[in-house]
């Protein structure tokens, strides 16, 4: 980082234009710019789930996310730029695997609930998934990394599974769809 930012209120953006970190200036409703904001927002969502009582190993795995998720960040910042790699899905999937391998087979669809914990970890898979749905939308006219395509996918699926993983510490069950719950039923 060459520039530190020391004067945050710029004026430069009142015309609906930002600036690129590699100095070019585009429009605010750019697919660039939705990009960046989704995964600024999912950054956001995996720091409010780190504000919970979680065990070490995890909170230490989603600061990890939180470094990468502002790497990519960078890569969406500057047009070209690639920082998130194979290592990084890997680990990903390393952890998921890890982690779902203590978990007993899923039978039903599940809810998102129980704990606290658990529900954050849902918000952060739900808007890791609106995220992924940007950089696709963003790769129909520019040039997107493949790694970070696939990073967050497989956030999003680690996600799924961090939630149950959470209900469990926390001494709660899955909550699970029942179907029709809440069906009319005929009287006749």
């Amino acid at each position: 980082m060459g520039h530190r930012l020391s004067k945050i209120t710029t004026k430069t953006g009142d015309a609906g234009t930002t600036g690129l970190g590699d100095g070019t200036r585009i429009a605010k409703d750019h697919p660039r710019v939705a990009a960046l904001g989704d995964v600024d927002e999912l950054n956001c969502f995996v720091g409010l789930l780190l504000t919970e009582d979680i065990p070490a190993d995890i909170r230490n795995a989603l600061i990890d996310v939180q470094h990468d998720l502002f790497d990519l960040g960078g890569e969406l910042a500057i047009p070209g730029y690639i920082t998130i790699t194979d290592a990084q899905v890997l680990r990903l999937e390393s952890l998921t695997e890890s982690m779902n391998a203590e978990l007993p087979m899923l039978k039903e669809f599940i809810l998102p609930g129980g704990s606290k914990a658990a529900t954050y970890a849902h918000v952060v898979r739900t808007v890791c998934r609106r995220a992924e749905r940007s950089l696709i939308t963003l790769s129909a006219t520019d040039s997107v990394s493949e790694h970070s395509r696939i990073y967050l996918n497989r956030l999003s699926d680690m996600s799924f599974v961090l939630a149950r993983v959470l209900n469990r510490a926390a001494g709660q069950a899955d909550v699970l769809w029942q179907k029709g719950r809440n069906a009319a039923t005929s009287s006749e």
